[in-house]
């Protein structure tokens, strides 16, 4: 419609204001995102784990930073809650990032025997992980994660995923689907939510791989490169975060060796 039969309807003194493009309901998710990327996007993550597991090295692999904060003592009597609020830039792109910390979680468990080796294939959640998140799954989107899932071979390893898909499953627990009743996205988070729990590996060095530089870890038998996802669950893992809701989702890690 025209602007001045916008004036004409309106009434002899309204003013007739251009429009600078098109309006209409088919540009609302543009104007949406644009909005988004004007104010920032806010994120927050729990991170939940027992000391050593690598929780600190995944943050900084996933955000691509190394995040500074103060040393933490684990001879507390109880698991408290430490969070730490950065800033980040990315191209245009501004990230409100909140990462939460249980400190001294699992630490008042009597580990003396912890030096023994288990076998993965033995292995199983352990109660304080379904105990924490049977209290946790209603009140965030959990996402598990494997951490340092170069400790054992393909084959341990997708058994010991299948074994704690099951616990999950036997004890009510309740993770994050990636949702599949939009065609867009179905295909590709039906994908995602195959392979959860996500065994990833972090690492912040660099190692040359051809003629580019990859995060990787580097041992005597080769090298697990983090991205490739041949190696781990790494990229699917960060490209799926931001789509939990209820401000982030709570990530129980679990060691497949311990």
């Amino acid at each position: 419609m025209a602007s001045t039969e916008i004036a004409r309807q309106a009434g002899e003194g309204a003013r007739a204001v251009p429009l600078a493009g098109h309006v209409g309901f088919d540009s609302m998710p543009d104007q949406l995102v644009n909005k988004s990327v004007n104010h920032g996007f806010c994120f927050n993550i729990l991170c939940v784990g027992e000391t050593g597991l690598g929780k600190s090295t995944l943050m900084d692999t996933l955000f691509n930073t190394k995040f500074e904060g103060e040393p933490t003592q684990h001879n507390q009597p109880g698991v408290t809650l430490k969070s730490n609020t950065y800033e980040l830039q990315e191209s245009n792109v501004r990230l409100k990032l909140t990462v939460v910390n249980t400190v001294g979680f699992g630490d008042q468990i009597n580990k003396e025997d912890s030096y023994k080796s288990i076998h993965p294939q033995g292995h199983s959640l352990k109660s304080l992980d379904l105990v924490t998140m049977k209290k946790l799954d209603s009140k965030v989107n959990i996402i598990p994660i494997v951490a340092k899932s170069d400790a054992i071979s393909k084959s341990e390893l997708a058994k010991f995923k299948i074994k704690i898909t099951s616990e999950l499953v036997s004890n009510g627990v309740q993770i994050y689907q990636f949702p599949t009743d939009d065609e867009s996205v179905a295909e590709i988070n039906s994908t995602m939510n195959s392979h959860l729990p996500f065994a990833v590996v972090g690492s912040t060095e660099e190692v040359k791989i051809g003629n580019k530089m990859v995060k990787a870890r580097q041992y005597p038998w080769g090298t697990v490169q983090v991205e490739n996802e041949n190696h781990c669950d790494f990229r699917q893992a960060a490209r799926n975060a931001d789509q939990s809701e209820h401000g982030g989702p709570a990530r129980a890690d679990a060691h497949p060796s311990l």
